[in-house]
């Protein structure tokens, strides 16, 4: 079942306006795309994160724009962390039969048994860009690493994109490369030599002894 999320037209772009939509319990947004140019909107907060945990960012639901439903995509999202809420959202009106670009993520699945044998998982590349039509976008790349050896990597190349849509990257564009463990320089003590102790020589002392003697 397709998510329906409802929006209204905003018309003060304040920032006034702006802080009292929030406020309020709305984000304020931008509908962007050909049928509405460039067109803010406010969508009710709680509405708008059940909407996003069920489609991710390149999933394609309605926006309910004052009773008129429109396909959209999450183009991009503001994020306030220090009071850890959405600010701002741009929603991109998506043509269902053309196909465009998208970055998904890429997600790593299982341990590598490079891993296991003391290797270190790098990780080149966390979203790759594809083209599809909106609805063959996928939510992520999932790549499960479980075979991968010490020296062995995952290049675009190496993806099955399969007939719904493909990568704009370069084949051999690393994507996750198990590496060999890094060797820890040996520890050195520094042992500071010890001072041999001087050695006497006996029959010079003697001599010496008898020369005062005599005198």
């Amino acid at each position: 079942m397709v998510s329906v999320l409802k929006a209204n037209v905003r018309e003060n772009f304040k920032d006034s306006a702006r802080r009292e939509t929030r406020e309020n319990g709305y984000i304020p947004a931008v509908i962007y795309g050909k049928k509405y140019g460039n067109t803010p909107v406010a969508v009710e907060t709680v509405d708008f994160i059940k909407t996003y945990r069920n489609e991710g960012k390149t999933g394609v639901f309605k926006l309910d724009v004052d009773g008129t439903q429109t396909d959209v995509m999450i183009y991009d999202m503001q994020y306030d962390t220090m009071k850890n809420e959405v600010v701002h959202v741009d929603f991109y009106a998506a043509d269902m039969t053309v196909e465009m670009d998208a970055d998904v993520p890429v997600h790593i699945q299982g341990e590598a048994q490079g891993v296991k044998d003391g290797g270190v998982l790098q990780q080149a590349v966390y979203e790759l860009s594809v083209r599809a039509l909106p609805k063959e976008i996928p939510d992520a790349i999932n790549i499960d690493v479980t075979e991968l050896e010490i020296g062995d990597t995952v290049a675009v190349g190496d993806l099955k994109s399969g007939a719904k849509f493909e990568f704009n990257a370069e084949e051999d564009e690393a994507v996750v490369t198990v590496v060999p463990p890094t060797e820890e320089p040996e520890e050195t003590v520094d042992v500071e030599e010890e001072e041999e102790p001087e050695l006497v020589d006996e029959e010079a002392e003697a001599k010496d002894d008898s020369e005062e003697n005599e005198g």
